[in-house]
């Protein structure tokens, strides 16, 4: 048992933290809000975790400092973030490292908890940063310098903490869930206490929804009656070795093998190597954990951009657009607009790479998630120390994103531009069409698993049995509200007579209005709907 965490300490957490939530990966992705099929908080927080791995492992100095490992952590995961959860928690390992050598654990977890906030530019209570907050209040409370007396602490009180955010958000208590966020941050703390310690406390969180079954919880982001679309190819090159058995070897490789393609397993007889391409980057590492304890992990995009093909110096009077792209149809309507496409829920180093390959000294990013304006922002700020002036356009859709680069115009003044794109996005009322992935109670009344629903603005407003009827009456939902131009971005998983049934709905009833429809390729969501 320690009394101070020192450098071993921190790279046994560090590979515990990445086993942990790997394990709890399909359980934080349940705790969705609402009941749409693409909840990844487990999955974004597991990438994350393996990209800040993989740096403190390439820490090879004579004399590392706990800080020092934390820092690389630290860059590591902010350059592997995804999603809002990865960035959050990459500002919190950095407070940590800022003041873990001169002040030591307890002090650095109260700069953790702060630097988090400062991540945030609205913080809300009941998140992830509240469970961060709670827990360094409880660890300075102990006043003591003893490690594993305060993390005990800390540990107990962000389990509290993470009890209580569904008093702190409504939301959370009508989904009967608790912050996903939050529940990783409490995986992170018990995981740094085994590695102080080396007991394993098999005691849970509280996190994981009362409706799921086990069916359900172990069957990734496919929920529901709708089979998952077929993608183009592998998105990730995932490489790692592991020491283990023959025989546990021989069940990884068949496991990889129905995940991807490309697989290669060499070595033997006690260490191997691992690569595999395949579409769930953190499925892979979940199954090389249930075979040993992978380490050396590589996480490639297969299609991003590198920063190696990047321009030096970018040319300060060039601008881009840089968007993300959630299916194949998605990304041929942004880049024909001259846009530079990145794969769906990218890292901040992915988006980073395709600012910097523009060439451009000034560049407008347009995330077609909210989730990703955390992402944005991270590439942005980064982008700036290579001289690259970076603005986020607020978008939260494809259809945004599309009536954003409608108004771009090279002529005006950057920053015009950016204001201009901005409204245009923001004049777009977005909406989205998809299957229920699981039973909860929604705004619009309750919901069941294989349910059509659709979301204005991000919020449930209408349930139905029947996809056609759904839309039909969420097109005149929002038209009842004002509107002269439609646009529809159809997904893998839509009937072919949608379109011109509601093509035949909107001229009846509407007639005035004009109607775009797009083939966009997206999973899950078989409509995309913006109204101008």
């Amino acid at each position: 048992m320690l009394e101070v965490l020192d450098v071993a300490a921190v790279r046994r957490w560090s590979s515990l933290a990445v086993a942990v939530v790997g394990r709890q990966e399909h359980a934080l992705n349940q705790l969705n809000v609402y009941p749409v099929p693409d909840g990844d908080t487990g999955t974004n927080l597991l990438l994350t975790l393996t990209a800040a791995h993989q740096a403190q492992v390439d820490v090879l100095t004579e004399d590392p400092t706990p800080g020092s490992v934390l820092r690389a952590m630290a860059r590591g995961a902010l350059l592997g973030a995804r999603g809002n959860s990865g960035v959050i928690t990459a500002q919190w390992l950095s407070g940590l490292a800022d003041r873990v050598d001169d002040d030591g654990l307890v002090p650095a977890l109260d700069a953790a908890a702060t630097s988090a906030y400062a991540a945030v530019a609205r913080p809300v209570e009941g998140t992830i940063l509240t469970v961060a907050r709670d827990a360094a209040k409880a660890a300075a409370g102990c006043r003591t310098d003893d490690c594993v007396t305060a993390v005990r602490e800390a540990v107990g009180e962000a389990r509290r903490a993470l009890a209580r955010t569904p008093e702190q958000l409504p939301v959370l208590a009508t989904a009967g869930v608790v912050d996903a966020g939050g529940h990783g941050l409490v995986l992170l703390l018990e995981a740094m206490l085994e590695a102080l310690t080396g007991e394993h406390d098999e005691s849970q969180a509280p996190g994981v929804v009362a409706t799921v079954t086990d069916d359900e919880e172990h069957s990734g982001h496919d929920h529901g009656a709708h089979a998952r679309p077929a993608y183009r190819g592998p998105a990730y090159e995932v490489q790692f070795l592991i020491d283990t058995g023959a025989g546990e070897i021989a069940e990884l490789r068949e496991a990889l093998d129905r995940l991807g393609d490309s697989l290669v397993v060499v070595g033997g007889p006690a260490t191997w190597r691992v690569h595999v391409h395949v579409d769930d980057a953190g499925a892979a590492v979940e199954t090389g954990l249930a075979a040993g304890r992978p380490y050396q992990i590589q996480i490639t995009h297969l299609t991003s951009p590198t920063a190696e093909h990047a321009p030096r110096r970018p040319d300060p009077t060039a601008r881009a657009v840089v968007v993300t792209a959630a299916g194949e149809g998605i990304e041929d309507l942004l880049t024909a607009e001259g846009a530079v496409a990145v794969p769906a829920n990218p890292s901040t180093a992915e988006v980073l790479d395709a600012i910097l390959a523009t060439g451009a000294g000034r560049v407008a990013v347009v995330p077609t998630d909210g989730n990703l304006r955390a992402v944005a922002q991270a590439a942005a700020d980064e982008a700036f120390g290579e001289g690259v002036k970076v603005r986020v356009i607020p978008t939260r859709s494809p259809v945004q994103a599309l009536a954003a680069l409608a108004v771009r115009d090279s002529s005006r003044r950057f920053e015009d531009d950016v204001i201009a794109m901005a409204e245009a996005a923001g004049a777009c009322r977005s909406a989205e069409v998809t299957w229920a992935s699981r039973e909860a109670l929604t705004v619009a009344g309750r919901c069941r698993p294989g349910d059509v629903i659709a979301l204005i603005e991000g919020e449930v407003n209408l349930i139905g049995d029947d996809l056609r009827t759904v839309c039909v009456e969420l097109l005149d939902r929002m038209l009842a509200s004002g509107g002269e131009l439609v646009t529809l971005i159809v997904g893998a998983q839509a009937p072919q007579e949608l379109v011109p049934a509601l093509n035949a709905h909107v001229a009846a009833r509407w007639p005035f209005v004009e109607i775009h429809a797009y083939d966009g390729g997206q999973p899950h969501y078989p409509l995309l709907v913006g109204v101008e």
